[in-house]
């Protein structure tokens, strides 16, 4: 772990780590000196955001898991507290779309996975990694979310659903850790270069989009131990 940087000496888990926002995040907080375990389904996709990252003289652990497959979760934090003896900073990233189609001809199946990924996966990990946020001297949880978790649009039931119920879950994760040194926030990123909004937005120019690199700031903000803002949605992408 660095010795200089914003995040200098803090240990980050980063999920949905191997492309788009989570992989531009993982390498900014290393960039920041923080030692980044990285977590994604793609090993090749992890392995070449870690090269990025050693190449610029930052580290990472690589963690290949599938967040549907919760005992891993649970041995995640296991090893984690056996290496570290805590995290200073998780960030709940890893998202899927699903399909996006009237409320009556959303696959049951489909429904299934994507509240699995978005939701579900997330509980998962503020069960497992709670009590290692508690033992840093400055725990942070960042969740990323979207606007369509409170507003309204038809096909997007779905994601939407997904989005409002973790929202929910992080608010309540927020009251929860108020009188202790854990800071808990959401991030909405808004209209970002990424394979998901790619697909959300098929005839969308890319170009007119901000990258995920350009959008870190707002990550590195949340994630320091100076930081004080909690229970808050905070726009990557301000107006």
């Amino acid at each position: 772990m660095s010795g200089s940087g914003r995040l200098a000496g803090r240990v980050a888990l980063v999920t949905g780590a191997s492309r788009g926002i989570g992989a531009a995040v993982a390498k900014r907080f290393a960039a920041e000196g923080a030692h980044v375990v990285l977590v994604a389904r793609t090993v090749g996709g992890l392995e070449e955001v870690d090269d990025a990252i050693r190449a610029a003289g930052g580290s990472a652990t690589l963690v290949p898991l599938d967040l549907r497959d919760y005992s891993a979760i649970d041995r995640l934090g296991g090893a984690l507290f056996e290496r570290y003896k805590r995290l200073d900073i998780l960030v709940g990233n890893a998202g899927q779309l699903g399909t996006l189609t009237p409320i009556a001809q959303v696959k049951p199946e489909e429904w299934q996975q994507v509240l699995d990924v978005n939701l579900t996966a997330n509980w998962r990990l503020i069960r497992s990694m709670d009590p290692l946020l508690r033992a840093s001297p400055s725990g942070r949880a960042i969740f990323v979310t979207s606007s369509v978790g409170h507003q309204v649009r038809a096909y997007w039931a779905t994601y939407a659903v997904s989005k409002a119920a973790l929202e929910m879950l992080v608010r309540i994760y927020a009251a929860e850790l108020r009188k202790t040194n854990v800071r808990v926030n959401l991030v909405d990123p808004g209209r970002t270069r990424t394979a998901m909004r790619a697909k959300a937005y098929p005839g969308e120019d890319p170009a007119t989009l901000k990258t995920p690199e350009e959008i870190t700031d707002v990550f590195v903000e949340l994630a320091e131990s100076s930081c004080s803002r909690h229970g808050e949605t905070v726009s990557a992408q301000p107006l």
